[in-house]
């Protein structure tokens, strides 16, 4: 859809029929070998690109004329420039996806410098009354680099479309220097075209494009090009407005997250916490170890949705659990109680939580479950399960909700791992496989009391998420134990909060 809208031309392609099998069936490109039967389900679709509507054709891919030889392999003339015929629409929809101003940059390059011949683009952004590169290619390596953070008085192009909100034009690099005299060039041969970047009446910074050769800029390329250099504006406005509320969640959930876990002699505990990497993934994911009478509560939770609300209503929710800890109420008080409390806040967000009252001293740990994934439990021989551990629904949806309380018993040596969707989730894949994975992978490490410590583990177990460049989620992990016999008590390590990417 996004090539005809780019096209001028008709763009044809092969689709196969939902329920389609055979051995020639699935041969996108058309094959003609085999039996007719098979090509019947295949069909050719040809989208007709106008002014204002798409037209579909669809054709079974069997009644095609054969191609002429010249057809499937002769010389085909260059398609003539889509410059005129260009559509918004297309660099909107690739815009859309765009959340960061290098992603807006890259669709520029990627989307618009094609089909206007470009091969140099520069994006520039206001800050301080002043422009600094966001991105740049095709430029001689350095060439850029005494422009950077020029003022708003400098008499440059690149500036005065900017400051008097008109595009400027040259043909060719002599009208540039005629215009300029002494600008420096990246090129003897060529032309430019210099566009402002204003988003809602606000300057936002500039945009070059480069052509190798002298070229007369027609008024539908002009139209053309202010036009999307406003669809441009507006989309780095977005990102720049994306990007400080994201410093700001993860300022916010940075300041909120324990900067060290409560101890106990009898009990070693660490966490790890890693933010999302897509965008404003900065979700309310959270852990905590609070003293609760004689014992500790273990708790880890996850806010619904991402950014400053969500970063905010984790600390809310996050203060509430532990001052119901604090005064040593059960599990299922604890629940409930927070639960209420996100309703009267109101703040169109449910949440999930996993809440343990741990005994050091026996090691049995009281556990209840508002809509959160199940603790898994390493024994000391090995073994290791999913908790069977009955829960209620999530946080913040039902006031009558109800959290059925279930003990578990955490032996010496033992290990008890609390976690969050994003370190077992993956697009396209069953949740249950991905818990799978992670009780494996703690059931192969070796127990702390024989070999790496509690941090080490953690580390072991968060080690693919923290090599995935692109995460979508953030993810929280929560280790606790019991020292084996033998073994001097261990003190709880410092909590460690967002971890490097």
């Amino acid at each position: 859809m996004r090539a005809a809208l780019l096209s001028p031309d008709p763009i044809r392609f092969h689709a196969g029929l939902p329920g389609g099998s055979g051995a020639h069936a699935g041969a996108p490109d058309g094959s003609r070998e085999g039996p007719a039967a098979a090509d019947e389900l295949w069909l050719d679709v040809a989208i007709h690109p106008g002014p204002t509507v798409l037209t579909c054709t669809f054709r079974p891919a069997h009644r095609l004329p054969e191609p002429s030889d010249e057809e499937a392999g002769g010389d085909v003339p260059e398609a003539p420039s889509v410059a005129p015929l260009y559509r918004p629409i297309a660099l909107a929809i690739a815009l859309s996806e765009a959340v960061t101003a290098r992603q807006v940059s890259a669709v520029v390059m990627r989307e618009l410098l094609p089909a206007f011949g470009g091969r140099r683009l520069a994006i520039y952004l206001l800050q301080d009354r002043r422009l600094y590169l966001a991105w740049e290619n095709g430029f001689p390596a350095g060439f850029l680099d005494p422009f950077e953070g020029v003022g708003l008085d400098a008499e440059l192009p690149g500036v005065r479309t900017l400051t008097t909100g008109r595009p400027l034009f040259f043909d060719s690099m002599e009208r540039l220097t005629a215009a300029y005299p002494g600008i420096a060039l990246d090129a003897e041969r060529g032309s430019r075209a210099f566009l402002p970047l204003i988003a809602s009446g606000r300057p936002v910074g500039s945009c070059i494009l480069g052509f190798d050769l002298p070229r007369r800029f027609s008024t539908q390329e002009r139209a053309a090009l202010t036009a999307l250099a406003g669809l441009i504006a507006h989309a780095l406005e977005k990102a720049q407005r994306y990007e400080s509320e994201a410093a700001l969640a993860r300022g916010l959930q940075h300041a909120l997250l324990p900067r060290r876990l409560s101890a106990h002699p009898r009990v070693e505990t660490t966490g790890r916490y890693l933010p999302g990497t897509q965008g404003m993934e900065i979700g309310g994911d959270w852990y905590d170890v609070v003293e609760s009478g004689d014992g500790l509560a273990l708790v880890i939770g996850d806010v619904q949705g991402h950014g400053v609300q969500a970063a905010a209503t984790m600390g809310q929710l996050r203060t509430a659990v532990r001052a119901f800890a604090l005064g040593d109420r059960p599990p299922d008080e604890v629940l409930a109680g927070t639960n209420h409390l996100l309703i009267d806040l109101d703040p169109g967000l449910f949440a999930s939580c996993c809440y343990l009252r741990l005994d050091p001293a026996s090691g049995v740990a009281r556990a209840a479950r508002a809509g959160h994934l199940p603790p898994l439990l390493r024994r000391p021989d090995g073994r290791t399960e999913v908790v069977d551990l009955p829960g209620g629904v999530v946080l913040g949806v039902d006031p009558r909700a109800r959290y059925p309380v279930t003990e578990v018993r955490l032996d010496p040596g033992a290990v008890l791992a609390l976690y969050t969707d994003g370190l077992v989730e993956r697009p396209g894949a069953d949740i249950d496989d991905g818990i799978e994975g992670l009780r494996a992978a703690l059931a192969e490490a070796r127990p702390p009391a024989a070999g790496p410590p509690l941090p080490a583990l953690a580390d072991l177990l968060t080690e693919t998420a923290r090599r995935t460049t692109d995460r979508p989620d953030d993810i929280a992990l929560l280790l606790a134990s019991r020292p084996g016999a033998g073994s001097g008590p261990r003190p709880s390590r410092p909590a460690t909060g967002p971890h490097p990417p």
